[in-house]
């Protein structure tokens, strides 16, 4: 500040500089050497530029980290990430006596929060992306009580427009489905469609490449379009996906009720889209059924013929003569125990087909998880009881020359020989077709004619199916060391036979 200039002729001196008068002007004006006009501008403007406050400067009080300042210092030089609970117990073993809160608070003041970089969104041009994914919600309703659905989402990169449905799963064969239903919905596809690291899209990564799954790979080209897997790690590549599910919290579920799922969807659907594709985006500023009326001529046409999203499986029927699918069970005839049919699951329906590729069975699919059995009656292994041993009969035969010695045997000698031979038959689905009759032929051998008997020999001598061996030998992958031990021996199956003899001795259980 200038030696001599008081409050008064400092004042005049800026006022006359910011009104735009040169140093000379002023220094003439108010009688006072040019320099002193130029060290009270300095001053002035170095003030300006620094921080003030009206309040009083805080009196920082000493605190009892200070003389470990440099202890601190040096620690997080050398370990950047160090935690407060790692810096407090190096603090006490260096005599340090406070307690831990001070030092986080310390340490927060050292370390601040790194700032995330701004985000840039990427706008695309009519019908060039795509981006979808799901998200998960548990919702009441007052219908079906409290479960968990997943809000599939699928949106037009330039227009914004979105299709939104809410599912029972995120597996495949749904996944699919609702994006046949999207591009159904936005009258196409557009050419590259953005994922994450879902396992539907993608079986896994080698380093920074996608290994994306075939089929998936075979629905994206019977429509046209390329999956883009976003790198792992970066969700706000696909924000224009992401950001919406917090508007479905905070508008579409906010202070409604819904009685099912379906009611959901329906509202969804004929309601709410409708509505948010009226106002005006808030990025775009426009409404994004407004913009996709220009992307539409520019989104991929739909083929002549739909993708067929029906899950296919096979399975072996058991001696129960149910179709096990979802926790739910499906009849199929009786006379099909032992056989492998394949299965087709729609949406509605799930059909049933015999070896040589015809329906044998159809019902209406119900609830996943209900533990619902669907039953025909005329299925059912009383409802043909006059031909039901001929029946038996023309099965065993099927299986070679010792099905029908042991059939004849086993009904002969056991009380309820029809429905043991049911079991028998059901035993396909566990061993292969030349075990099992490798076992009739041994059992007719020794006049075993039992199921017990045939199980006994099956498990001394044959190895179950592969698909049942792979799950043993992933089973045995949680095992403990120490009891799966190569010190220890595999017995033979013989030495166990005897325990299948002896019923639960006294004190035991049955299990």
């Amino acid at each position: 500040m200038a030696v001599g200039v008081n409050d008064e002729l400092r004042a005049e001196i800026i006022r006359r500089f910011y009104g735009g008068a040169s140093f000379r002007d002023i220094a003439r004006a108010v009688s006072v050497d040019r320099k002193t006009v130029s060290k009270v501008v300095e001053a002035h403007q170095k003030q300006r530029g620094e921080p003030h406050s009206a309040l009083e400067a805080p009196v920082r009080r000493a605190s009892l980290l200070d003389p470990h300042q440099s202890q601190i210092e040096d620690l997080l030089g050398r370990y950047p990430d160090l935690t407060a609970v790692r810096l407090h117990e190096e603090l006490v073993a260096r005599g340090f006596k406070g307690g831990y809160t001070i030092v986080r608070e310390r340490l927060r003041t050292l370390r601040p929060k790194p700032v995330s970089e701004p985000v840039v969104r990427f706008e695309t041009a009519p019908g060039v992306q795509a981006q979808m994914d799901h998200s998960p919600f548990d919702i009441d309703f007052t219908a079906e009580g409290r479960r968990r659905v997943y809000a599939f989402s699928y949106i037009l990169g330039y227009s914004r427009r979105r299709y939104l449905s809410f599912v029972d799963s995120q597996n495949f064969t749904t996944t699919i489905r609702e994006h046949v239903r999207a591009f159904e919905y936005l009258g196409g596809a557009a050419t590259v469609c953005l994922y994450d690291s879902m396992k539907v899209v993608v079986l896994f990564w080698e380093g920074e490449q996608p290994v994306y799954n075939p089929r998936f790979l075979a629905f994206c080209f019977h429509y046209g379009f390329r999956p883009w897997a976003c790198k792992r790690g970066r969700p706000r590549t696909k924000g224009k996906v992401e950001e919406p599910f917090r508007f479905v919290v905070l508008n579409l579920l906010n202070g409604r009720t819904f009685v099912s799922r379906d009611d959901l969807n329906a509202f969804t659907r004929d309601v709410w889209l409708r509505t948010v594709d009226l106002r005006p985006h808030r990025t775009t500023k426009r409404p994004p059924l407004e913009l996709w009326e220009q992307e539409r001529p520019h989104l991929l046409p739909l083929p002549e013929h739909p993708y067929d999203t029906a899950e296919v499986f096979c399975g072996c029927v058991g001696p129960e003569w149910h179709i096990p699918y979802r926790q739910n069970f499906y009849s199929v005839p009786w006379t099909r125990i032992g056989q492998w049919v394949s299965v087709r699951v729609t949406e509605t329906e799930i059909i049933v087909y015999g070896p040589d590729v015809h329906e044998i069975a159809r019902h209406l699919l119900a609830p996943p998880g209900q533990n619902v059995r669907r039953t025909v009656a005329e299925h059912a292994p009383g409802a043909d009881e006059p031909r039901r041993y001929e029946l038996l009969r023309e099965r065993f035969a099927e299986l070679g020359p010792q099905g029908p010695p042991f059939l004849e045997g086993l009904v002969r000698n056991r009380r309820y020989g029809k429905e043991e031979a049911h079991r028998v038959l059901g035993l396909l689905a566990t061993y292969e077709r030349d075990d099992l009759l490798a076992a009739l032929d041994r059992a007719c051998r020794y006049r075993a004619h039992s199921l017990t008997a045939v199980e006994r020999i099956l498990a001394a001598q044959a190895q179950p199916r592969a698909p049942l061996a792979a799950l043993a030998a992933e089973a045995a992958d949680r095992i403990p060391p120490a009891l799966r031990a190569e010190s220890v021996p595999p017995r033979s199956g013989a030495e166990y036979l005897r325990l299948l003899d002896e019923g639960p001795g006294d004190g035991q259980e049955d299990s």
